[in-house]
């Protein structure tokens, strides 16, 4: 079949782009063996003549390899366009979609809804490949119910998150984001971001907590007081926003599975401006990524994950 890039955000052409299991098959067989076929197996280049359309078998071993074997799409449990929408909804619009949300509309299990956008999420996860650069803000902030008894740093019963930003060309704006979920404000646990996500060149300024000073040895950080947060204005909208996001879409998410969802809001963030082909990159994504297990990540109570 002739691939043809899905584009847009518009919901009836995507039903018409998918209108079958095969137009979905079709759009999956062309990342998956778009440079050819190779046996995960042996490593063979030469597959058996088959007229199968979606199904490979390695003429060597005789290794039978279908469309979604060994990708994030392994043994999924409900049809393909329905994973489809799943994906359309995570990427294309702005706030996403909870699972019972999704379940209800789909008609699946809610359990099934979330374990899939799960996977998504895995998908979602930064290459870590560029780095923030030029004018960097860096914060923390503390997600979870309300706990009155906390005070200052001490986050009580909710989980902290260090969170970094990249300002564009006029600081006027935000260009790339950045969350991620730590044990606590400490030196050691700040650096995880930076090492991820910033590089040593870029022009970085926080707050005047201590535990950012041993960093300043590798990274260029200038500290400046907070006042209120109207020198940090940025970063605190990027901060509501996402807790907005959190309370609004999934109301609550276990600690456990936070990154997750971080990874899903800053992935949805830093590519507002590229909506039109953000779609076919998910799939492209999870198509390249390796097969998840249900295993891997534990199940909630639907009461706390969305």
């Amino acid at each position: 079949m002739l691939f043809k890039e899905f584009k847009g955000q518009n919901l009836f052409d995507f039903m018409a782009h998918f209108a079958t299991e095969d137009d979905c098959k079709s759009y999956l067989a062309h990342y998956k063996w778009k440079n050819g076929f190779v046996c995960p197996k042996c490593g063979s280049s030469v597959e058996h003549n088959s007229n199968e359309l979606f199904t490979k078998r390695c003429q060597k071993c005789l290794h039978k390899e279908s469309v979604i074997s060994g990708t994030l799409f392994h043994k999924i449990k409900f049809s393909l366009r329905k994973a489809f929408y799943i994906i359309f909804e995570m990427t294309t619009t702005t706030k996403g979609s909870s699972s019972p949300v999704l379940a209800k509309k789909l008609g699946i299990n809610q359990k099934t809804a979330w374990k899939f956008s799960q996977k998504v999420r895995f998908a979602m996860e930064s290459s870590q490949a560029y780095p923030l650069e030029g004018k960097v803000e860096v914060d923390e902030t503390y997600i979870g119910g309300e706990d009155k008894q906390s005070r200052g740093r001490n986050s009580g019963t909710k989980t902290p998150v260090v969170v970094a930003i990249e300002k564009n060309e006029n600081q006027d704006g935000i260009k790339r984001a950045y969350a991620q979920v730590i044990e606590d404000t400490s030196s050691k646990e700040l650096k995880k971001i930076f090492e991820k996500h910033i590089d040593k060149n870029a022009e970085t300024k926080t707050d005047k907590w201590s535990g950012y000073l041993p960093l300043m040895k590798e990274w260029n950080i200038e500290q400046e007081k907070s006042k209120g947060g109207v020198n940090f204005e940025l970063m605190h909208r990027f901060i509501m926003g996402l807790k907005s996001w959190i309370r609004g879409i999934h109301h609550k998410i276990s600690p456990e599975h936070l990154q997750k969802y971080l990874n899903e809001y800053c992935y949805r963030f830093n590519r507002s401006i590229f909506k039109n082909t953000i779609f076919d990159k998910m799939i492209e994504r999870m198509m390249n990524h390796s097969k998840v297990e249900y295993i891997q990540f534990k199940l909630c109570s639907p009461k706390l994950n969305g």
